[in-house]
């Protein structure tokens, strides 16, 4: 591919005629590896036992094109809004797609863990950069050592029973420094919880997670986002803290005004 590219950018053709030649390349590149994606995705999922993580090349290469639900960014995208620059804990890290790809680029250094060994050796394989660092780890037993800027922990929480939820938070508060911030994503109560077969609580509504926040945090922030999927329909996000978060008063990376007509 690369000396057939090589070859065209040397051949006497008007700048038209090469895009065109690379746009049809391009489109038969497209649909082959989406195709082989949906393909993994079906051998993964419909035939047991079903995998505990996603690679998100799937999502990346098939199943946003074909669904069109950008849910699966969500996480990444409001987790990155939270992000300090320092040391980042990533729980529950899965293949590393968030890990590396919106966390890595903006913190000093990622330790990102799971308990499933197929997990890191897809995010090592797929999603390694010079600062992140993965880690086999069951984080009620031994969750990372450390002092840091962000914890985040995305769906995974429902994998945990309540009181395994609330152990976890302990060992959380003590390993977040003094301005540090905990977000994460929830995954809402659905109707097709037999494809969650690992779920061990379910979030009912994101009064619910506000109420668990508040045992440990003196500033949060809980929202939803809704989907029309029998996967994803409901979504909690939140920003926890003891300090400034997101859309909070005291965050620096907002100007916030109301005009005088609209306030209250």
């Amino acid at each position: 591919m690369k000396l057939f590219n090589k070859i065209l950018r040397r051949l006497p053709l008007s700048k038209e005629k090469k895009e065109a030649v690379l746009l049809f390349q391009a489109d038969v590149a497209r649909r082959w590896i989406s195709t082989i994606y949906r393909d993994l995705l079906n051998v993964q999922w419909s035939i047991p036992p079903k995998p505990v993580f996603i690679d998100h090349n799937i999502d990346l290469y098939y199943r946003w094109l074909s669904t069109r639900e950008s849910v699966w960014l969500e996480s990444g995208a409001f987790g990155s809004l939270a992000l300090l620059g320092g040391d980042t804990l990533e729980l529950a890290c899965g293949d590393g797609f968030n890990a590396r790809n919106f966390y890595s680029l903006r913190s000093k250094k990622v330790v990102a863990c799971d308990f499933e060994p197929t997990a890191l050796e897809t995010a090592r394989k797929n999603n390694s950069a010079p600062n992140i660092e993965y880690i086999l780890a069951d984080i009620r037993e031994s969750l990372p050592e450390g002092c840091y800027d962000n914890i985040i922990w995305d769906e995974a929480i429902s994998y945990f029973s309540l009181p395994e939820i609330n152990e976890i938070l302990q060992n959380i508060k003590k390993r977040l420094s003094p301005v540090g911030i905990f977000s994460g994503h929830i995954v809402g109560e659905h109707s097709d919880i037999n494809n969650a077969p690992y779920y061990k609580h379910i979030f009912k509504n994101k009064e619910e997670v506000l109420e668990m926040l508040k045992l440990y945090f003196e500033t949060f922030v809980v929202f939803e986002t809704k989907f029309p999927s029998p996967y994803y329909p409901k979504n909690f996000y939140f920003w926890a803290s003891d300090n400034a978060i997101p859309f909070g008063p005291q965050w620096s990376d907002a100007i916030f005004y109301r005009h005088k007509e609209y306030q209250t």
